[in-house]
């Protein structure tokens, strides 16, 4: 047996040392590596006060979290999905963000205006559910409200009559009414303050029918002040026109899509330009109460008789429930004809039918049952009575 040096031993210890400390660093790359992957990054956006906030869930997107992806056995799957949207760690949104999703087929949008009171950040949690496995996934949408970037002290509101606010919340569909709205303006900086369905304003549902919209309100701002054109909807003679349900003479709206055609009576402009009067300030009197007299309570009201109350609330009521019962009573016992009076004028054949049909039924019995060879015979149940009227016609 071998002796090992100090020299040997100590040089041992150090190489294990130095392998160990290669192992830990080895294992926490490891698990950082893993944690970079598993881990998703938050969607960060902006949106400034005053103006139209458009985020689109894209249902493709979000496709590939599920599996299988695309293709199972050779077949192209083409999951529904339903999106479901709070602010995190409460159940609904913010005040001022909407949700829609008309089917789940279709994308989703959360839309809104926010207003100075929401400046902060919103964090959003998306849920995603694949209504084919019910698989989920989740999803954090973090929203930067800040100041506003524009200043658009004229802002006018138009309402499209065909159309739904999934279909103009898209951006390209967006691009298309600006256009639209630039040519009507006669300036091209515009921007979108806010858009919102007929529904939220007191509208009908419409008929699940081909041809029937809920209609949808555009509001758009600009610093630039309103054409001449757009100022005729402050005029009396238009709102006489629209007023009397007459062709309107001063509508110069120009479309290049129909379906984007504003209704020319309900657009209205705001001019956010004018600087708006305060409000009058209450006046302040001298805190006392001016001296009304001394209070004279009212006397107290005349003696009343109710007995004539009580006999038409009471007494007719049991004079009127006597009289029926002496009716009844007059009709069950007085007026029965009695045993004797209906024999008496029953004729002898018929009672005698009567009182003989238990006793052939009990013999009908009997010889149904019996031997027919030790059966009776059967009575002659009229011969009796038919001899006593030959016997009374012969006397």
């Amino acid at each position: 047996m071998g002796y090992c040096t100090l020299e040997q031993v100590l040089l041992s210890i150090k190489t294990l040392n130095k392998m160990a400390h290669k192992g830990i660093w080895a294992l926490a790359i490891t698990v950082f590596t893993a944690g970079l992957l598993l881990v998703r990054a938050d969607i960060i956006t902006e949106a400034p006060v005053g103006q139209l906030f458009v985020y689109e869930l894209h249902r493709e997107v979000f496709q590939s979290e599920f599996e299988p992806f695309h293709k199972v056995f050779g077949q192209v799957f083409n999951d529904p999905m339903v999106f479901k949207c709070n602010k995190e760690r409460f159940p609904d949104l913010p005040r001022w963000l909407r949700f829609t999703q008309r089917d789940a087929y279709d994308n989703a949008f959360l839309y809104g205006t926010p207003l100075p009171r929401d400046q902060g950040r919103n964090i959003i949690e998306i849920f995603v559910i694949n209504k084919r496995n019910y698989e989920t996934f989740k999803e954090r949408l973090v929203i930067n409200v800040g100041p506003a970037v524009k200043q658009m002290p004229y802002q006018a509101e138009f309402f499209i009559e065909r159309r739904e606010i999934e279909k103009v919340l898209p951006a390209a569909v967006q691009a298309e009414i600006k256009l639209d709205m630039q040519k009507l303006w006669r300036t091209s900086r515009l921007e979108f303050v806010n858009i919102s369905s007929a529904l939220e304003r007191g509208g009908r549902v419409p008929l699940p029918l081909p041809g029937h919209f809920e209609g949808v309100y555009v509001k758009l701002g600009s610093d630039q002040p309103f054409s001449q054109c757009m100022l005729r909807l402050e005029t009396a003679e238009h709102q006489r026109d629209c007023a009397s349900g007459q062709k309107i003479t001063g509508d110069c709206s120009n479309c290049e899509n129909p379906i984007n055609c504003i209704t020319w009576c309900k657009s209205t402009l705001f001019d956010l330009s004018r600087p708006v009067p305060p409000a009058p300030v209450p006046t302040v009197g001298s805190g006392v109460l001016a001296w009304g007299g001394e209070f004279n309570p009212p006397e107290s009201p005349p003696d009343r008789d109710f007995f004539p109350d009580y006999i038409v609330t009471v007494i007719v009521p049991l004079v009127l429930v006597l009289i029926l019962c002496l009716i009844l009573s007059y009709i069950m016992c007085c007026r029965r004809e009695g045993v004797l009076k209906r024999n008496a004028k029953t004729p002898d054949l018929q009672l005698y039918h009567h009182h003989t049909i238990q006793g052939d039924a009990n013999e009908l019995r009997r010889m149904a049952g019996g031997d027919r060879r030790t059966a009776d015979r059967p009575r002659q149940c009229l011969q009796p009575l038919l001899m006593a009227e030959q016997a009374m016609a012969e006397s």
